[in-house]
Order: C-alpha cells, then sequence, then structure tokens
C-alpha cells in the first residue's frame, strides 16, 4: 500500500511540474506575441485614419462580431444553460448530474448552485495558477477556471483565520488551483471543480488532499492543458 501511495504520489508531482513547465513555456511565448502585437499596432495607427472614413457603413457588422467573439462563442445571455441535479457520494464530494453548458457570456449569469461549478461564463477566466484573492470573484470569470482544469477553494467569514491561512499556503504551492472569499455559500470552506464540489470541515480535512488529487487537471477538465495565466489579475 505504501508503496502504492508513493507511486501515486511522485505521478501526481510530475505531472504538476510539467504543468508548470507548460505555463512557463505559454507565458514566454505570450511576451512574444505582446511585442509583435506592438509592432503591428504601431504600424496599424499610420493607415487608422483612412480605415475609419469606410467604418460608418460596417459599424453594425462590427458590433455584431465583436458580441460573438471567438469562433461566435461570446453571446448575452443571462442563463447558466445547466440542467440537472447534484448527487452526493459516500466520501461527500457533489457530482452534478446533467448538463453544464460552457458558452461564452458577456452579462452576469445566473447559476443553479453557489459557489458554481460550471455553466456559461465569461471569455476571461480569474488566473488560476495558485492564485490567492482576498476580494469575492465574479462568479463567470471563476467558472472559466474550472473549465481550464483547476480547484477552486472558497470560503467565508466564519471560517477560522488557521483554516484560511493553510488552504492559501496549499493553493500557492498548486498549479491550477485558486482561493477566494465567498460570503454566500452554505458553509465555511467549500472546495469546487467542473462539475464537483465538497464541503470540509477544515484544512486538516483528508478530503482536501484528495480533492486536490483528484480534480487538479483531473478527468472533468473540458479544456485541461489551457492557460491558467493571462485572466483577469489581482
Amino acid at each position: 500500500m505504501g508503496s502504492a501511495n508513493n507511486s501515486s504520489n511522485a505521478a501526481r508531482k510530475a505531472r504538476i511540474e510539467e504543468m508548470r513547465r507548460a505555463e512557463r513555456s505559454r507565458e514566454r511565448r505570450n511576451r512574444a506575441l505582446i511585442i509583435g502585437a506592438s509592432v503591428v499596432v504601431g504600424a496599424g495607427l499610420v493607415v487608422g485614419g483612412v480605415a475609419l472614413v469606410d467604418s460608418g457603413s460596417d459599424s453594425g457588422k462590427k458590433d455584431s462580431a465583436a458580441a460573438a467573439g471567438d469562433n461566435g462563442k461570446n453571446v448575452d445571455s443571462k442563463s447558466s444553460g445547466d440542467s440537472g441535479h447534484f448527487t452526493t457520494g459516500k466520501d461527500g464530494v457533489r457530482t452534478w448530474k446533467g448538463t453544464l453548458a460552457r458558452t461564452h457570456v458577456t452579462t452576469k449569469v445566473s447559476y443553479p448552485m453557489h459557489p458554481p461549478v460550471g455553466g456559461n461564463h465569461n471569455p476571461v477566466w480569474a488566473d488560476c495558477n495558485g492564485d490567492v484573492y482576498t476580494r469575492q470573484l465574479q462568479d463567470e470569470n471563476a467558472v472559466h477556471s474550472l473549465e481550464h482544469g483547476a480547484v477552486w477553494v472558497t470560503y467565508t467569514d466564519k471560517a477560522s483565520k488557521a483554516d484560511v491561512e493553510a488552504l492559501a499556503a496549499k493553493v500557492k504551492q498548486t498549479p491550477y488551483s485558486l482561493m477566494s472569499p465567498y460570503e454566500s455559500q452554505s458553509a465555511p470552506l467549500i472546495l469546487s471543480a467542473w462539475g464537483h464540489q465538497v464541503v470540509v470541515k477544515s484544512a486538516k480535512d483528508p478530503e482536501v488532499d484528495k480533492f486536490f488529487s483528484d480534480f487538479v487537471q483531473g478527468p472533468q477538465t473540458p479544456e485541461p492543458g489551457a492557460s491558467c495565466t493571462g485572466g483577469v489579475m489581482k
């Protein structure tokens, strides 16, 4: 049993290290793209005045395209697009049985659960590379982080300072995780992933490590390997 556990832990550490390397590589590519984009923008400004002359007749089309966003996925909608219900396992983990929509939307969304574990969400994710926020996040940004395979730790003012500090330390050491206050949730400490959620009693609850192990970039992830940086910054 001990050998199996050691093997599992080693595999998980290797997976997290690989995610760290991939994230660093993405950050280097992003910096290069920003530099390149700056050059293009500078050139574009030279001819921008000419383009504006003809912009009037196309404004309606451009507005529609902006609302659609990448691949036409962005829409105005207040619905989460979710349908179904939670079922609770013997370990206390609640799993959503049904549909969790994944459309990008530009408005506030009404989710059937709090914190939400999926559904329509903002095109911009909340940074989730071990980020600890001291303010409550927009649900729509955090749900996008879950889509990327992050575990989201949330807490109320009823959680003990020691538990909050211990969980924050764990998050800071874990790529594809984030933490923030969430005052409207039903328990002091909740962990969420895409389609999954669990209430924990404290930072020492065994379910904390198990939930991280199971769901950080776990099989539930709709977009494994997607970036957890470059989104909503603190």
